[in-house]
């Protein structure tokens, strides 16, 4: 049964992350990556790491995502069409298979290292405390960094008229 759900989470991934690379709509491509999102935290449960899923659908699933769309509500989209066709993309095609058929080469061949038919998981009160004892301060610094990063990307987003005022209008 856990090998099916593997093979579902797996295939969901997949699919997401090729839609995410192949899509030309910024919106869609935001929502590919959520869906690729909820199918790695799929696999993490799976794996016994719930915290690591919910690490993964709040952080990653949420801000992430909903930074992408702010950031594309605030820029200005007519900029970003000369932008997006590249002439290399067969180059960029070819290293990402070549790339993709190494770390495949690299799982299978340590396959059988970490291949345990026990699984544990780490219980939430050692985690907590190990997080809040140990890793404070650095989730702390982070928290104001990404705070920081938020108003820095307010402050580009707004347009600036000739006399150096911001313009008011749609």
């Amino acid at each position: 049964m856990s090998l099916a759900l593997f093979y579902i989470a797996a295939a969901v991934t997949l699919v997401a992350a090729v839609g995410l690379i192949t899509t030309r709509n910024i919106v869609y491509a935001a929502l590919f990556l959520l869906v690729a999102l909820l199918g790695v935290a799929g696999l993490f449960i799976l794996l016994y790491a719930e915290f690591l899923a919910l690490v993964q659908l709040l952080i990653y699933g949420g801000a992430i995502v909903i930074v992408i769309l702010f950031a594309l509500m605030l820029t200005r989209s007519g900029e970003f069409d000369a932008v997006t066709e590249h002439r290399r993309w067969p180059v960029a095609a070819v290293v990402s298979v070549g790339l993709f058929a190494l770390l495949v080469a690299a799982s299978v061949g340590d396959s059988g290292l970490y291949n345990s038919q026990v699984r544990t998981g780490v219980e939430f009160e050692t985690l907590g405390r190990t997080l809040f004892e140990l890793w404070a301060i650095p989730f702390e610094i982070a928290s104001v960094v990404l705070l920081i990063a938020l108003v820095g990307a307010v402050v580009v987003g707004r347009s600036v008229g000739g006399d150096g005022e911001p313009e008011d209008g749609p």
